[in-house]
């Protein structure tokens, strides 16, 4: 990375000092200090007191920076109401250590090493403008305008120009965020905010950013995700919200600096993988047993960009590749994938080069790394899978092609293994029978696949270990599998209905060993399949239900907890519950093939954040989370069940405790934007010091991050101590 870039926000702060000077007023003001404002440094801390010109400044952030390890390093903390910080258990090395918070530009950096007191002083933001360029994403893509709701739903090229497909401003508003835009990377950070001179001299900035989205090996997943639109109204949206911007209009909402039990959350960072690459997601761990591979390594899955999974070493702070391996030399590669325009970062250069296009991993009970890869051409499908096979599934219902596959890496064999599967995998969990269960990520597929790991163990025979069912829902009542009507075919009341829910997410239940995920569409929802009566359910998120007070829209990433409540994350900028426990009706019948059996199932919790202006259903926010996950052991420290959604927008996690928001900000370097998370539990008997989640920057563009090419995407370890100043 080049200094120029690595010290953009630095040289902000030092151009901006002995000028008039304002403060954006945060939310939280600075507490008075306490009588007795010394802070005890052991040897492997730095500590000390966070001043500013009206005195001590709380809820701010010090970071300590290194390159001294052989990956860079970063430790984040949050100062308490007297200033006080105190940033423990750093390796030894020497350290950049300087303050950011909201209302400030970044102070200069001091040079220092741990068991070292250094005493802080803050620089408040002379102005807005300064103090708005340390704000996350959110806060400026909130501004983007949306077309009003009475637009809707759409009367096409001979009328509003909306698309007829469009029958809501909600379905308009699920492209412009999780499903479609907002999928791979950050809207509202400094990257998208603003255009890339390398992309030339337009007449309009909605031209520029035609040409904009016509860049690089993404070119045609971005033209394909604005054709979702009223393309030209919505080109001219953007163009507008960069305009606005460039012209000096600011933010309408401001962050609120970090108060409660947000100032006990310590970040750590590490970076990995390589700056042309970009991570989908981390393990860490067994998530039915957070103890397994304790102080190991972690990995993670590159997708499009790359056929070697990164690995980190937290305890040696080192990091490193994995080749993964596919089985038929003809598997496509990501390198030939179509670029429409050169990218303002890399040029014509193919820089994502992927077989396997690993979408993620999961850690079993061994220790072994599961992966959802590719490992053949989607059309040579084993003729074990196809009509005229004697394997069961296939019987019942044949496969013809399947994207993505499996693979297992031994770290005590250093071996990768193949694996052929008839279905299509995307994420991947096991159950507590050692049965892997597999997402497709596409609302269309029609069939729910698994894997028996231990009968493959046993056997290693592909074919055997492996079986599928198609989404049957029981409309005639009997409580049994019975012969189907087809997807397009009416219910027939003496016959069962065959449905489209291709899973997106998909997670055992500990409870009852059913299986649950989220769907994608609108409004979408959570569909349930039962391993013994091979039948589906599935509940629609409710949208303008008479029955039910809220609306939400779109699930992506959901979860489940230990008790089989189903947490997922929406595009309406909700995080919302489904427990079937709460559901009054018949869940079977004619009812079960509408997904209307249940909206009394639901609760949704609007996350923090701005709200776009216009917006008709405004009870959520202008958030996008991709994801979430549940805490179900306590790994965090905020309880056991706590479902954590990923901030996508806000460089954040974001944890529902009680009913309330807990906000847990990456605040350097801008641009977090997770897919995932888990926790892990070191040493039970650290305290906690011992256990954490972790988590890494997924957003498909590096040179997105703050700092800008160069950058590199970073495991980001979570951490909630009882205070402060706990070490």
């Amino acid at each position: 990375m080049s200094t120029a870039h690595r010290s953009y926000l630095s040289m902000l702060a030092a151009s901006l000092l002995g000028t008039a000077m304002f403060i954006a007023a945060p939310a939280t003001v600075s507490a008075q200090p306490a009588a007795n404002t010394a802070v005890s440094v052991k040897a492997d801390e730095i500590g000390g007191v966070v001043t500013g010109a009206k005195g001590p400044e709380a809820g701010v952030w010090v970071v300590a920076e290194t390159r001294d390890l052989p990956t860079k390093y970063v430790k984040i903390v949050v100062t308490d109401d007297s200033g006080r910080y105190l940033i423990p258990g750093l390796p030894k090395a020497n350290y950049d250590v300087f303050v950011r918070g909201y209302g400030l530009i970044d102070s200069p950096r001091t040079k220092t090493a741990p068991g070292k007191t250094v005493n802080l002083k803050s620089v408040a933001a002379p102005n807005e403008a300064a103090a708005a360029q340390y704000y996350p994403a959110i806060f400026w893509y909130s501004m983007v305008k949306v077309p009003d709701a009475n637009l809707f739903p759409g009367t096409g090229p001979g009328g509003n120009g909306m698309p007829v497909s469009l029958k809501d401003q909600g379905m308009w508003l699920r492209y412009m965020k999780t499903d479609s835009c907002n999928s791979c990377h950050q809207i509202g950070d400094k990257a998208t905010r603003e255009l890339e001179p390398q992309l030339g001299h337009f007449e309009t900035s909605a031209a520029a950013w035609e040409r904009r989205l016509q860049s690089g090996q993404a070119s045609a997943l971005m033209m394909n995700g604005i054709g979702n639109f009223d393309t030209a109204r919505a080109l001219a949206n953007l163009g507008d919200w960069t305009d606005r911007v460039k012209n000096g209009e600011l933010p309408f909402a401001k962050p609120s600096r970090p108060t409660g039990m947000e100032r006990n959350v310590v970040v750590t960072e590490w970076d990995w993988n390589t700056p042309t690459g970009y991570l989908h997601d981390e393990i860490s761990t067994d998530r039915r047993n957070p103890t397994v591979n304790a102080h190991g390594l972690i990995y993670g899955s590159p997708e499009e960009s790359s056929d070697f999974v990164p690995w980190l070493d937290p305890v040696d702070n080192k990091s490193g590749l994995i080749k993964s391996e596919w089985r038929d030399p003809k598997t496509p590669t990501t390198k030939t994938s179509p670029q429409y325009a050169e990218s303002p970062y890399w040029g014509s250069d193919a820089v994502w080069d992927s077989h396997t296009v690993i979408h993620n991993p999961w850690m079993d009970e061994k220790g072994r790394l599961w992966l959802t890869a590719r490992i053949r051409p989607a059309t040579q499908e084993p003729a074990f899978c196809k009509a005229g096979s004697n394997h069961p599934s296939a019987k019942a219902f044949p496969l013809n092609r399947s994207g993505r596959q499996l693979e297992v890496y031994d770290p005590q064999t250093k071996k990768a293994t193949p694996i052929d599967l008839c279905f299509g995998t995307h994420h991947l969990q096991l159950d507590k029978n050692g049965v892997m269960w597999f997402s497709s990520g596409n609302s269309n597929d029609e069939v729910v696949g698994w894997f028996d790991t231990k009968k493959w163990d046993a056997t290693h025979d592909e074919a055997a270990s492996q079986g599928w069912a198609p989404f049957v829902v029981d409309t005639n009542g009997n409580g049994k599998l019975d012969d189907y009507v087809g997807l397009k075919d009416p219910v027939d009341p003496k016959k069962d209905k065959h449905v489209q829910v291709g899973f997106y997410g998909a997670s055992p239940s500990p409870a009852d060993g059913t299986v649950w995920a989220s769907y994608l569409g609108f409004p979408g929802g959570v569909a349930r399949f039962d391993p013994k009566t091979k039948l589906t359910e599935f509940y629609e998120v409710p949208y303008k239900d008479p029955k039910n007070p809220h609306s939400g829209f779109s699930p992506r990433g959901m979860d489940i907890d230990s008790n089989g409540v189903v947490w997922a994350a929406l595009a309406s900028g909700h995080m919302a519950s489904f427990d079937r426990h709460l559901c009054k009706g018949p869940l079977n019948g004619p009812i079960a093939a509408t997904g209307k059996a249940c909206p009394e199932g639901w609760k949704l919790y609007g996350i923090p954040g701005p709200q776009f202006k216009g917006v008709a259903v405004a009870d959520g926010s202008a958030e996008a989370p991709y994801y979430d996950w549940v805490d179900q052991f306590d790994t965090l420290g905020l309880g056991k069940n706590v479902p954590i959604a990923t901030g996508n927008e806000s460089d954040a996690l974001f944890a529902l405790v009680d009913a309330k928001w807990v906000t847990m900000r990456v605040p350097y370097p801008m641009g977090y934007f997770a897919k995932g998370m888990d926790g892990r539990i070191d040493d039970p008997n650290a305290g906690w010091k011992g256990k954490g989640v972790f988590s890494t920057y997924s957003g498909r563009s590096a040179p997105h991050i703050e700092g800008g090419k160069g950058q590199q995407s970073k495991v980001v370890h979570f951490q909630v101590r009882p205070n402060p100043l706990a070490d």
